[in-house]
Protein backbone atom coordinates (compact mmCIF):
# COMPACT_ATOMS: atom_id res chain seq x y z
CA UNK A 1 0.00 0.00 0.00
CA UNK A 2 1.44 3.20 -0.86
CA UNK A 3 2.05 6.49 1.77
CA UNK A 4 -0.38 8.15 -0.31
CA UNK A 5 -3.12 6.17 1.71
CA UNK A 6 -1.34 6.62 5.26
CA UNK A 7 -3.60 8.05 7.25
CA UNK A 8 -1.50 9.02 10.62
CA UNK A 9 -2.34 9.53 13.85
CA UNK A 10 -1.80 12.53 15.75
CA UNK A 11 -2.99 11.84 19.91
CA UNK A 12 -3.34 15.11 21.77
CA UNK A 13 -4.76 13.69 24.71
CA UNK A 14 -1.85 15.29 27.14
CA UNK A 15 -2.85 18.58 25.56
CA UNK A 16 -5.94 19.12 24.45
CA UNK A 17 -7.24 16.15 26.48
CA UNK A 18 -6.20 17.16 29.63
CA UNK A 19 -7.56 20.77 29.20
CA UNK A 20 -10.53 19.69 30.00
CA UNK A 21 -11.53 20.59 33.41
CA UNK A 22 -11.18 17.52 35.98
CA UNK A 23 -9.14 15.49 33.15
CA UNK A 24 -5.60 16.29 34.67
CA UNK A 25 -3.05 13.79 35.93
CA UNK A 26 -0.35 13.56 37.68
CA UNK A 27 3.60 13.85 35.97
CA UNK A 28 4.02 10.02 36.73
CA UNK A 29 0.53 9.11 35.22
CA UNK A 30 1.25 11.70 32.03
CA UNK A 31 4.43 8.81 31.30
CA UNK A 32 2.44 5.81 31.56
CA UNK A 33 -0.30 7.66 28.91
CA UNK A 34 2.73 8.08 26.89
CA UNK A 35 4.08 4.42 27.09
CA UNK A 36 0.67 3.08 26.07
CA UNK A 37 0.43 5.48 22.96
CA UNK A 38 3.98 4.30 21.86
CA UNK A 39 2.66 0.64 22.14
CA UNK A 40 -0.20 1.68 19.78
CA UNK A 41 2.16 3.10 17.99
CA UNK A 42 0.46 6.46 17.51
CA UNK A 43 1.96 8.33 14.98
CA UNK A 44 2.90 11.58 16.62
CA UNK A 45 2.02 12.16 20.44
CA UNK A 46 1.67 15.85 21.71
CA UNK A 47 3.44 15.62 25.15
CA UNK A 48 1.81 19.05 26.39
CA UNK A 49 2.69 22.85 26.04
CA UNK A 50 5.90 23.54 27.68
CA UNK A 51 5.90 26.79 28.08
CA UNK A 52 2.33 26.76 29.96
CA UNK A 53 4.28 25.63 33.41
CA UNK A 54 7.39 24.24 34.72
CA UNK A 55 5.11 20.94 35.20
CA UNK A 56 4.14 20.49 31.41
CA UNK A 57 7.86 21.04 30.58
CA UNK A 58 9.38 18.51 32.71
CA UNK A 59 6.50 16.41 31.21
CA UNK A 60 7.32 17.30 27.75
CA UNK A 61 10.92 16.92 28.38
CA UNK A 62 10.95 13.75 30.39
CA UNK A 63 8.98 11.81 27.14
CA UNK A 64 11.22 13.07 24.94
CA UNK A 65 14.07 11.76 26.77
CA UNK A 66 12.31 8.55 27.21
CA UNK A 67 11.62 7.98 23.71
CA UNK A 68 15.13 9.12 22.38
CA UNK A 69 16.47 5.94 23.37
CA UNK A 70 14.02 4.13 21.81
CA UNK A 71 14.25 2.61 18.28
CA UNK A 72 10.67 3.34 17.28
CA UNK A 73 8.39 5.79 19.30
CA UNK A 74 6.43 8.33 18.43
CA UNK A 75 7.25 11.57 17.17
CA UNK A 76 7.11 14.33 19.94
CA UNK A 77 4.89 17.18 19.35
CA UNK A 78 4.68 20.22 22.02
CA UNK A 79 2.31 23.27 21.29
CA UNK A 80 3.03 26.96 21.70
CA UNK A 81 1.99 30.32 20.85
CA UNK A 82 3.45 32.18 18.08
CA UNK A 83 5.81 33.96 20.54
CA UNK A 84 9.39 33.90 20.35
CA UNK A 85 9.95 33.07 23.99
CA UNK A 86 7.48 30.36 23.52
CA UNK A 87 9.16 28.75 20.24
CA UNK A 88 12.66 28.90 22.37
CA UNK A 89 11.47 26.96 25.30
CA UNK A 90 9.45 24.21 22.99
CA UNK A 91 12.32 23.91 21.61
CA UNK A 92 14.79 23.63 24.62
CA UNK A 93 11.83 20.73 26.07
CA UNK A 94 12.30 18.91 22.71
CA UNK A 95 15.64 18.82 21.96
CA UNK A 96 16.61 15.09 23.14
CA UNK A 97 14.43 13.83 20.43
CA UNK A 98 16.05 16.18 17.46
CA UNK A 99 18.92 14.26 16.33
CA UNK A 100 16.83 11.42 16.15
CA UNK A 101 14.50 13.53 13.81
CA UNK A 102 10.76 12.63 16.29
CA UNK A 103 10.83 16.60 17.48
CA UNK A 104 7.74 18.67 16.23
CA UNK A 105 7.31 22.59 17.33
CA UNK A 106 3.27 22.82 17.28
CA UNK A 107 3.05 26.89 16.27
CA UNK A 108 -0.92 28.58 16.22
CA UNK A 109 -2.22 31.71 15.48
CA UNK A 110 -6.13 33.04 15.23
CA UNK A 111 -7.48 32.92 11.69
CA UNK A 112 -11.18 33.26 12.68
CA UNK A 113 -12.68 37.04 12.25
CA UNK A 114 -14.44 36.33 15.53
CA UNK A 115 -11.60 35.17 17.38
CA UNK A 116 -8.89 37.54 16.18
CA UNK A 117 -9.46 40.61 17.88
CA UNK A 118 -10.36 39.09 21.38
CA UNK A 119 -7.53 36.91 20.91
CA UNK A 120 -5.04 39.56 19.60
CA UNK A 121 -5.96 42.37 20.15
CA UNK A 122 -4.96 45.31 17.96
CA UNK A 123 -1.92 43.11 16.71
CA UNK A 124 -5.24 41.46 14.53
CA UNK A 125 -4.88 44.11 11.80
CA UNK A 126 -1.59 43.91 11.63
CA UNK A 127 -1.59 40.76 9.31
CA UNK A 128 2.03 41.46 7.49
CA UNK A 129 3.70 41.56 10.72
CA UNK A 130 1.79 38.17 11.67
CA UNK A 131 3.12 36.70 8.70
CA UNK A 132 6.27 38.11 9.07
CA UNK A 133 6.84 36.33 12.75
CA UNK A 134 4.94 33.38 11.45
CA UNK A 135 8.00 32.80 8.97
CA UNK A 136 10.79 33.90 11.12
CA UNK A 137 9.93 31.48 14.59
CA UNK A 138 8.77 28.92 12.17
CA UNK A 139 12.23 28.84 10.60
CA UNK A 140 14.24 29.03 13.76
CA UNK A 141 12.58 25.99 14.67
CA UNK A 142 13.22 24.26 11.78
CA UNK A 143 16.51 25.63 11.84
CA UNK A 144 16.81 23.85 15.14
CA UNK A 145 16.23 20.48 13.47
CA UNK A 146 12.61 20.53 14.35
CA UNK A 147 9.63 19.74 11.85
CA UNK A 148 7.20 22.03 12.06
CA UNK A 149 3.54 21.97 12.21
CA UNK A 150 1.61 25.14 11.98
CA UNK A 151 -2.41 25.47 12.49
CA UNK A 152 -4.67 28.78 11.08
CA UNK A 153 -6.51 28.37 14.65
CA UNK A 154 -10.18 28.82 14.23
CA UNK A 155 -9.82 27.61 10.51
CA UNK A 156 -13.40 26.31 10.04
CA UNK A 157 -14.70 29.76 10.38
CA UNK A 158 -11.99 31.68 8.16
CA UNK A 159 -15.09 33.41 5.89
CA UNK A 160 -13.37 36.56 5.06
CA UNK A 161 -9.92 35.99 5.80
CA UNK A 162 -8.83 33.15 3.64
CA UNK A 163 -6.30 35.09 1.15
CA UNK A 164 -5.16 35.84 4.35
CA UNK A 165 -4.86 32.30 5.53
CA UNK A 166 -3.41 30.83 2.20
CA UNK A 167 -0.34 34.20 2.49
CA UNK A 168 0.58 31.99 6.23
CA UNK A 169 0.26 28.92 5.14
CA UNK A 170 2.79 29.86 2.27
CA UNK A 171 4.71 31.63 4.87
CA UNK A 172 4.96 28.60 6.86
CA UNK A 173 5.80 26.24 4.10
CA UNK A 174 8.73 28.66 3.07
CA UNK A 175 9.79 28.97 6.87
CA UNK A 176 9.96 25.05 6.61
CA UNK A 177 6.78 23.86 8.10
CA UNK A 178 5.91 20.24 6.78
CA UNK A 179 2.55 19.82 8.43
CA UNK A 180 -0.81 22.33 8.07
CA UNK A 181 -3.28 21.82 9.91
CA UNK A 182 -6.52 22.84 9.61
CA UNK A 183 -8.98 23.08 13.07
CA UNK A 184 -12.27 22.99 13.03
CA UNK A 185 -11.42 24.86 16.79
CA UNK A 186 -15.31 25.80 17.91
CA UNK A 187 -17.08 22.32 16.81
CA UNK A 188 -19.25 23.61 14.16
CA UNK A 189 -18.36 22.57 10.86
CA UNK A 190 -21.07 20.73 8.55
CA UNK A 191 -21.23 19.39 5.11
CA UNK A 192 -24.47 21.24 5.36
CA UNK A 193 -22.27 24.10 4.86
CA UNK A 194 -21.47 23.65 1.17
CA UNK A 195 -18.95 25.25 -0.32
CA UNK A 196 -18.24 26.86 2.81
CA UNK A 197 -17.35 23.66 4.39
CA UNK A 198 -13.82 23.70 5.73
CA UNK A 199 -12.71 20.16 4.00
CA UNK A 200 -14.07 22.35 0.56
CA UNK A 201 -11.50 25.37 1.65
CA UNK A 202 -8.87 22.60 2.59
CA UNK A 203 -8.58 21.46 -0.88
CA UNK A 204 -8.51 24.69 -2.51
CA UNK A 205 -5.54 25.50 -0.13
CA UNK A 206 -3.69 22.29 -0.68
CA UNK A 207 -4.59 22.67 -4.65
CA UNK A 208 -2.84 26.42 -3.96
CA UNK A 209 0.24 24.97 -2.21
CA UNK A 210 0.91 22.07 -4.38
CA UNK A 211 1.08 24.49 -7.68
CA UNK A 212 3.46 26.29 -5.40
CA UNK A 213 5.71 23.81 -4.30
CA UNK A 214 5.49 21.19 -6.33
CA UNK A 215 8.43 19.47 -4.60
CA UNK A 216 7.51 19.90 -1.47
CA UNK A 217 5.81 16.84 0.35
CA UNK A 218 3.26 18.45 2.55
CA UNK A 219 0.87 16.68 5.48
CA UNK A 220 -2.57 18.38 6.00
CA UNK A 221 -4.47 17.69 9.24
CA UNK A 222 -7.79 17.74 10.52
CA UNK A 223 -7.80 18.76 14.61
CA UNK A 224 -12.40 18.48 14.61
CA UNK A 225 -13.98 19.61 18.24
CA UNK A 226 -17.04 18.07 18.68
CA UNK A 227 -19.54 20.46 19.91
CA UNK A 228 -22.58 19.45 17.54
CA UNK A 229 -20.96 15.82 17.80
CA UNK A 230 -19.82 15.72 14.47
CA UNK A 231 -15.77 15.63 14.98
CA UNK A 232 -15.30 11.68 13.95
CA UNK A 233 -17.21 12.49 10.74
CA UNK A 234 -15.61 15.51 10.25
CA UNK A 235 -12.19 14.31 11.13
CA UNK A 236 -13.08 11.50 8.35
CA UNK A 237 -14.33 13.60 5.91
CA UNK A 238 -11.33 15.28 5.88
CA UNK A 239 -9.51 12.53 4.76
CA UNK A 240 -11.59 10.81 2.86
CA UNK A 241 -13.17 13.66 0.62
CA UNK A 242 -9.95 15.89 1.35
CA UNK A 243 -6.30 16.25 1.15
CA UNK A 244 -5.93 15.51 4.79
CA UNK A 245 -3.80 12.83 5.59
CA UNK A 246 -3.41 13.09 9.56
CA UNK A 247 -6.14 12.95 12.16
CA UNK A 248 -5.31 15.25 15.78
CA UNK A 249 -7.63 13.45 18.47
CA UNK A 250 -8.10 12.57 21.79
CA UNK A 251 -8.51 8.78 23.10
CA UNK A 252 -12.45 8.56 24.11
CA UNK A 253 -12.79 12.00 22.36
CA UNK A 254 -12.25 14.36 25.81
CA UNK A 255 -10.95 17.50 25.66
CA UNK A 256 -12.31 21.22 25.92
CA UNK A 257 -15.89 21.57 25.79
CA UNK A 258 -17.91 18.75 24.36
CA UNK A 259 -14.26 17.15 23.41
CA UNK A 260 -12.05 16.15 20.19
CA UNK A 261 -12.70 13.61 18.06
CA UNK A 262 -12.23 10.28 19.56
CA UNK A 263 -9.24 8.95 18.06
CA UNK A 264 -10.39 4.93 18.64
CA UNK A 265 -13.37 5.64 16.40
CA UNK A 266 -11.77 7.01 13.69
CA UNK A 267 -8.87 4.69 13.48
CA UNK A 268 -12.15 1.91 13.51
CA UNK A 269 -13.55 3.82 10.80
CA UNK A 270 -10.37 3.90 8.09
CA UNK A 271 -9.76 0.38 9.71
CA UNK A 272 -13.42 -0.49 8.35
CA UNK A 273 -14.20 1.74 5.41
CA UNK A 274 -10.64 2.37 4.12
CA UNK A 275 -9.64 0.12 1.90
CA UNK A 276 -11.18 0.22 -1.71
CA UNK A 277 -13.54 3.13 -0.43
CA UNK A 278 -14.75 5.52 -3.00
CA UNK A 279 -14.43 9.21 -2.49
CA UNK A 280 -18.31 9.64 -4.16
CA UNK A 281 -16.44 10.32 -7.43
CA UNK A 282 -15.91 6.96 -8.92
CA UNK A 283 -11.97 6.90 -7.59
CA UNK A 284 -10.82 4.33 -5.58
CA UNK A 285 -9.44 5.53 -2.00
CA UNK A 286 -6.69 2.91 -0.30
CA UNK A 287 -6.19 4.24 3.53
CA UNK A 288 -4.89 2.78 6.20
CA UNK A 289 -3.56 3.59 9.71
CA UNK A 290 -0.27 1.83 11.29
CA UNK A 291 -1.59 1.81 14.53
CA UNK A 292 -1.51 -1.61 16.64
CA UNK A 293 -5.38 -1.78 17.38
CA UNK A 294 -5.42 -4.75 19.96
CA UNK A 295 -3.83 -2.26 22.53
CA UNK A 296 -7.07 0.11 21.66
CA UNK A 297 -9.19 -0.93 24.50
CA UNK A 298 -5.94 -1.07 26.88
CA UNK A 299 -5.28 2.87 26.26
CA UNK A 300 -9.54 3.88 26.61
CA UNK A 301 -9.60 1.75 29.78
CA UNK A 302 -6.25 3.92 31.02
CA UNK A 303 -8.09 7.26 30.02
CA UNK A 304 -11.32 6.42 31.72
CA UNK A 305 -9.75 5.45 35.13
CA UNK A 306 -7.54 8.26 35.83
CA UNK A 307 -8.54 11.26 32.96
CA UNK A 308 -12.97 11.35 32.42
CA UNK A 309 -15.17 8.64 33.11
CA UNK A 310 -15.93 6.57 29.54
CA UNK A 311 -19.92 6.38 28.86
CA UNK A 312 -20.98 2.69 28.71
CA UNK A 313 -22.55 3.08 25.56
CA UNK A 314 -19.22 4.92 24.16
CA UNK A 315 -18.21 3.83 20.61
CA UNK A 316 -15.98 1.36 19.95
CA UNK A 317 -14.22 0.96 23.63
CA UNK A 318 -17.35 1.70 26.03
CA UNK A 319 -17.99 -1.52 28.16
CA UNK A 320 -21.54 -2.01 26.58
CA UNK A 321 -19.91 -1.29 22.87
CA UNK A 322 -19.32 -5.53 23.22
CA UNK A 323 -21.91 -6.70 25.31
CA UNK A 324 -25.29 -8.08 24.79
CA UNK A 325 -28.28 -8.82 26.60
CA UNK A 326 -30.93 -9.50 24.13
CA UNK A 327 -32.20 -13.05 23.75
CA UNK A 328 -31.79 -12.82 19.97
CA UNK A 329 -28.96 -11.17 19.68
CA UNK A 330 -26.88 -13.41 22.72
CA UNK A 331 -28.33 -16.41 20.77
CA UNK A 332 -26.93 -15.01 17.02
CA UNK A 333 -23.03 -14.24 18.63
CA UNK A 334 -22.84 -16.89 20.53
CA UNK A 335 -22.68 -18.72 16.76
CA UNK A 336 -21.29 -15.98 15.07
CA UNK A 337 -19.36 -12.92 16.84
CA UNK A 338 -19.97 -10.45 13.66
CA UNK A 339 -23.63 -11.39 13.57
CA UNK A 340 -24.71 -8.14 15.84
CA UNK A 341 -21.16 -6.33 15.76
CA UNK A 342 -19.74 -4.31 12.80
CA UNK A 343 -16.15 -5.44 13.67
CA UNK A 344 -14.37 -8.00 16.02
CA UNK A 345 -14.05 -7.08 19.56
CA UNK A 346 -11.36 -9.10 19.81
CA UNK A 347 -9.34 -7.04 17.40
CA UNK A 348 -9.01 -3.86 19.82
CA UNK A 349 -8.18 -6.49 22.74
CA UNK A 350 -11.96 -6.76 23.95
CA UNK A 351 -14.05 -9.56 24.47
CA UNK A 352 -17.50 -10.04 23.57
CA UNK A 353 -20.17 -10.24 26.87
CA UNK A 354 -23.39 -10.82 28.04
CA UNK A 355 -25.30 -9.28 30.12
CA UNK A 356 -28.72 -11.16 31.75
CA UNK A 357 -31.65 -9.31 31.98
CA UNK A 358 -35.32 -9.34 31.25
CA UNK A 359 -35.01 -10.00 27.53
CA UNK A 360 -32.54 -13.08 27.87
CA UNK A 361 -33.18 -16.77 27.03
CA UNK A 362 -31.99 -19.97 27.58
CA UNK A 363 -29.16 -19.63 25.64
CA UNK A 364 -27.84 -16.81 27.26
CA UNK A 365 -27.91 -18.50 30.64
CA UNK A 366 -26.66 -21.74 29.66
CA UNK A 367 -23.40 -19.91 28.42
CA UNK A 368 -22.88 -18.29 31.57
CA UNK A 369 -23.49 -21.60 33.44
CA UNK A 370 -21.38 -23.71 31.64
CA UNK A 371 -18.61 -21.14 31.45
CA UNK A 372 -18.25 -21.50 35.27
CA UNK A 373 -18.37 -25.42 34.72
CA UNK A 374 -21.68 -26.30 35.29
CA UNK A 375 -24.32 -28.25 33.78
CA UNK A 376 -27.30 -26.35 32.11
CA UNK A 377 -29.42 -29.17 29.60
CA UNK A 378 -31.09 -27.72 26.26
CA UNK A 379 -34.17 -29.42 27.84
CA UNK A 380 -34.38 -27.09 31.16
CA UNK A 381 -32.56 -23.90 29.78
CA UNK A 382 -35.27 -21.94 29.43
CA UNK A 383 -37.11 -23.12 32.97
CA UNK A 384 -33.94 -21.98 34.37
CA UNK A 385 -33.71 -18.86 32.66
CA UNK A 386 -37.30 -18.05 33.77
CA UNK A 387 -36.15 -18.82 37.00
CA UNK A 388 -33.19 -16.24 37.40
CA UNK A 389 -35.93 -13.97 36.06
CA UNK A 390 -38.60 -14.49 38.19
CA UNK A 391 -35.55 -14.06 41.23
CA UNK A 392 -34.70 -10.72 39.75
CA UNK A 393 -38.00 -9.27 38.64
CA UNK A 394 -37.48 -5.70 39.51
CA UNK A 395 -33.68 -5.89 38.01
CA UNK A 396 -34.77 -4.24 35.02
CA UNK A 397 -30.86 -2.98 34.43
CA UNK A 398 -29.67 -7.03 34.29
CA UNK A 399 -27.67 -8.81 36.76
CA UNK A 400 -24.21 -9.75 37.11
CA UNK A 401 -22.70 -13.26 36.18
CA UNK A 402 -21.97 -14.19 39.68
CA UNK A 403 -25.53 -13.23 40.62
CA UNK A 404 -27.07 -15.47 37.45
CA UNK A 405 -24.57 -18.43 39.39
CA UNK A 406 -26.03 -17.61 43.04
CA UNK A 407 -29.90 -18.17 41.65
CA UNK A 408 -28.97 -21.36 39.82
CA UNK A 409 -27.58 -22.99 43.21
CA UNK A 410 -30.74 -21.86 44.44
CA UNK A 411 -32.61 -23.33 41.40
CA UNK A 412 -30.67 -26.80 42.17
CA UNK A 413 -30.33 -26.75 46.10
CA UNK A 414 -32.22 -29.67 47.55
CA UNK A 415 -33.16 -27.74 50.81
CA UNK A 416 -35.45 -25.24 50.94
CA UNK A 417 -36.42 -24.51 54.69
CA UNK A 418 -38.93 -21.77 54.89
CA UNK A 419 -39.15 -22.36 58.32
CA UNK A 420 -36.82 -23.99 61.21
CA UNK A 421 -36.85 -24.19 64.88
CA UNK A 422 -35.65 -26.79 67.00
CA UNK A 423 -35.98 -28.04 71.46
CA UNK A 424 -33.36 -28.97 73.77
CA UNK A 425 -34.36 -31.29 76.67
CA UNK A 426 -31.95 -33.54 78.84
CA UNK A 427 -29.51 -35.49 76.89
CA UNK A 428 -31.76 -34.83 73.80
CA UNK A 429 -31.92 -32.51 70.80
CA UNK A 430 -34.73 -32.14 68.04
CA UNK A 431 -34.78 -30.10 64.90
CA UNK A 432 -37.90 -29.51 62.93
CA UNK A 433 -37.74 -27.78 59.26
CA UNK A 434 -40.57 -27.05 56.98
CA UNK A 435 -40.21 -26.46 53.34
CA UNK A 436 -38.25 -29.05 50.79
CA UNK A 437 -36.13 -31.79 52.01
CA UNK A 438 -34.36 -33.09 49.03
CA UNK A 439 -37.33 -35.58 48.10
CA UNK A 440 -39.27 -34.97 50.82
CA UNK A 441 -41.85 -31.81 50.98
CA UNK A 442 -43.64 -30.90 54.18
CA UNK A 443 -42.32 -31.05 57.59
CA UNK A 444 -39.31 -33.28 58.55
CA UNK A 445 -37.81 -33.99 62.41
CA UNK A 446 -34.58 -35.30 63.37
CA UNK A 447 -33.51 -36.42 67.34
CA UNK A 448 -30.43 -36.85 68.37
CA UNK A 449 -29.57 -38.24 72.28
CA UNK A 450 -26.82 -36.55 73.57
CA UNK A 451 -25.48 -33.03 74.97
CA UNK A 452 -24.97 -31.97 71.13
CA UNK A 453 -26.35 -29.13 70.01
CA UNK A 454 -29.78 -28.71 67.48
CA UNK A 455 -26.96 -28.15 64.33
CA UNK A 456 -25.97 -31.71 65.14
CA UNK A 457 -29.31 -33.02 65.00
CA UNK A 458 -29.83 -31.02 61.41
CA UNK A 459 -26.21 -33.16 60.36
CA UNK A 460 -27.74 -36.25 60.88
CA UNK A 461 -30.69 -35.37 59.25
CA UNK A 462 -28.69 -34.50 55.99
CA UNK A 463 -26.14 -37.24 56.24
CA UNK A 464 -28.77 -39.62 55.20
CA UNK A 465 -30.00 -38.14 52.23
CA UNK A 466 -26.58 -36.47 51.18
CA UNK A 467 -23.58 -38.68 53.18
CA UNK A 468 -20.79 -37.86 55.39
CA UNK A 469 -18.99 -34.78 55.51
CA UNK A 470 -17.07 -32.94 58.29
CA UNK A 471 -17.76 -29.13 59.68
CA UNK A 472 -14.20 -27.84 59.88
CA UNK A 473 -14.85 -24.86 61.56
CA UNK A 474 -18.14 -22.54 62.61
CA UNK A 475 -18.23 -19.12 64.18
CA UNK A 476 -21.21 -16.32 64.93
CA UNK A 477 -21.35 -13.12 65.19
CA UNK A 478 -23.52 -10.22 65.89
CA UNK A 479 -24.32 -8.50 62.78
CA UNK A 480 -25.14 -4.96 65.17
CA UNK A 481 -26.06 -4.16 68.75
CA UNK A 482 -29.15 -4.23 70.39
CA UNK A 483 -31.63 -6.32 70.89
CA UNK A 484 -32.71 -6.06 67.77
CA UNK A 485 -29.43 -8.00 66.56
CA UNK A 486 -28.93 -10.68 64.13
CA UNK A 487 -26.90 -13.76 64.30
CA UNK A 488 -24.38 -14.17 61.45
CA UNK A 489 -23.37 -17.86 61.73
CA UNK A 490 -20.72 -19.07 58.88
CA UNK A 491 -19.84 -22.88 58.58
CA UNK A 492 -17.05 -24.70 56.65
CA UNK A 493 -17.45 -27.87 55.43
CA UNK A 494 -15.65 -30.60 53.98
CA UNK A 495 -16.93 -33.07 51.11
CA UNK A 496 -16.49 -35.09 48.51
CA UNK A 497 -12.83 -35.88 48.97
CA UNK A 498 -11.89 -32.55 50.31
CA UNK A 499 -13.24 -30.36 48.71
CA UNK A 500 -14.33 -27.18 51.05
CA UNK A 501 -17.87 -25.24 50.94
CA UNK A 502 -18.62 -22.40 53.05
CA UNK A 503 -22.50 -21.64 54.25
CA UNK A 504 -23.52 -18.43 56.02
CA UNK A 505 -26.74 -17.81 57.90
CA UNK A 506 -28.49 -15.29 59.59
CA UNK A 507 -31.01 -15.33 62.44
CA UNK A 508 -31.84 -13.65 65.45
CA UNK A 509 -31.51 -17.36 67.16
CA UNK A 510 -27.71 -17.87 67.32
CA UNK A 511 -28.97 -22.12 66.96
CA UNK A 512 -31.17 -21.22 63.83
CA UNK A 513 -28.28 -18.86 61.61
CA UNK A 514 -25.71 -21.88 62.92
CA UNK A 515 -28.53 -24.38 61.15
CA UNK A 516 -29.53 -22.35 57.93
CA UNK A 517 -25.71 -21.69 57.27
CA UNK A 518 -24.88 -25.50 57.46
CA UNK A 519 -28.18 -25.53 54.69
CA UNK A 520 -26.54 -23.33 52.60
CA UNK A 521 -23.15 -24.82 52.64
CA UNK A 522 -24.66 -28.33 52.19
CA UNK A 523 -26.67 -27.43 49.28
CA UNK A 524 -23.43 -25.40 47.58
CA UNK A 525 -21.60 -29.14 48.11
CA UNK A 526 -24.66 -30.67 46.66
CA UNK A 527 -24.84 -28.35 43.49
CA UNK A 528 -21.12 -28.53 43.11
CA UNK A 529 -20.73 -32.44 43.24
CA UNK A 530 -23.85 -33.52 41.58
CA UNK A 531 -24.08 -30.33 38.58
CA UNK A 532 -20.61 -29.71 37.96
CA UNK A 533 -19.42 -30.91 34.33
CA UNK A 534 -16.57 -33.60 34.35
CA UNK A 535 -14.04 -32.18 32.50
CA UNK A 536 -14.29 -29.02 34.63
CA UNK A 537 -12.39 -28.33 37.35
CA UNK A 538 -14.21 -25.27 38.36
CA UNK A 539 -16.51 -24.81 41.19
CA UNK A 540 -18.47 -21.92 42.38
CA UNK A 541 -15.85 -19.61 44.34
CA UNK A 542 -16.73 -16.65 46.58
CA UNK A 543 -13.37 -15.96 47.44
CA UNK A 544 -13.61 -15.45 51.12
CA UNK A 545 -10.10 -15.12 53.02
CA UNK A 546 -10.08 -16.99 56.49
CA UNK A 547 -6.16 -17.26 58.17
CA UNK A 548 -4.23 -15.79 55.33
CA UNK A 549 -5.74 -19.15 53.06
CA UNK A 550 -8.97 -18.39 50.01
CA UNK A 551 -11.83 -20.85 50.60
CA UNK A 552 -13.82 -21.79 47.99
CA UNK A 553 -17.67 -22.43 48.34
Amino acid sequence: MSDEGHVKIFDTTLRDGQQCPGAGMSFDRNLEYARLAAQLKIDVLEAGFPSASGLDYAIVNTIATEFAGRKESPIVAGLCQLREEQVVKTIEALMPVVACKRARLHTYVPVDPELMPVSLGERASDHQGIIDDLYRLVKMAFDAGLEVEFSPEGYSRVGKNFDFVTELIRAAIEAGATVINCPDTIGGASTLEGPGYFVENMKRHAAIMKAEFPTKNITWSVHCHNDFGLAVQNSINGVFHGPARQIEGCINGIGERAGNAALEQCIMVIEQFGRNSSNGNGAKNQFYTQIDTSHLQKISDFVGAYMLPRQPHSPVCGENAAKHSSGGHTNAVLKNPLAYQPFDPRQIGKEISFLFGPLSGGNHAKSIIESFGYRCDDSEKAKIAQYIKDSYSDRRKGITDKELLEVYFKYRSPIVAEHVDYSKSAGKSQVRMTGKFFDQEGEIEESREGKDSALAALKTAIEKRFGTFEILSHRSQSDSTGFNANSVSEILIVADGGRHYEGIGTDQDIEISAMRALIDAVNKAFVDINYRKEESSNQYVTARERDGAKVSV
